[in-house]
């Protein structure tokens, strides 16, 4: 009788450490091109999230037509919205540490993902970007649609060459 005891109380213990509402996010079969960890509940593996494109595809597209100070002319981005993969994996704090592959890192609070703030933009003009082109990810604001988008605080935050996100309290 001593391990049907130790059993309930073993899955007990693993039910209450899950935060309520915690989900398991299906694991990429392509290669990762981002991790999120920090403050989420949903997770699919030691407490990060990792996404390949097809898993951000997933999420649902969205588009800015926006000029950038860094590009000529004006451009199409298509990614998913910040606000809508911070949903996803249920990030719970008010800053996002994103970082670069070259390990620079801005930081982006956490009220601009907002229904028509930035996109995390896998495409320009309907292209994967490739390092060269500042991808495989880069966060892009609404520049062309208002001059609040057009400060240096806002340009800071675009950071090109993402690969991983921590969510912070």
């Amino acid at each position: 009788m001593l391990f049907p005891r130790l059993a309930t109380a073993a899955l007990a213990t693993a039910l209450f450490a899950l935060p309520a509402g915690a989900e398991t996010l299906p694991m990429p079969t392509g290669p990762v091109i981002l991790t999120i960890s920090g403050e989420i509940e949903n997770t699919n593996g030691d407490g990060t999230a990792a996404f390949d494109l097809d898993m951000l595809r997933a999420l649902g597209e969205s588009e800015i037509v926006t000029e950038t100070i860094w590009t000529p002319a004006t451009h199409t981005f298509t990614g998913v919205r910040l606000k809508t993969l911070l949903d996803h994996v249920g990030a719970e704090g008010d800053e996002i540490t994103a970082m670069a592959i070259n390990d620079y890192g801005v930081t982006i609070p956490v009220e601009d993902a907002t229904e028509t703030g930035p996109i995390v933009a896998y495409e320009m003009d309907g292209a994967q970007m490739s390092r060269r082109d500042k991808g495989p990810l880069w966060v892009i604001y609404p520049f062309s649609s208002s001059s609040d988008y057009r400060t240096e605080v806002i340009y800071s935050r675009s950071i090109w060459q993402l690969d991983r996100m921590t969510i912070e309290e």
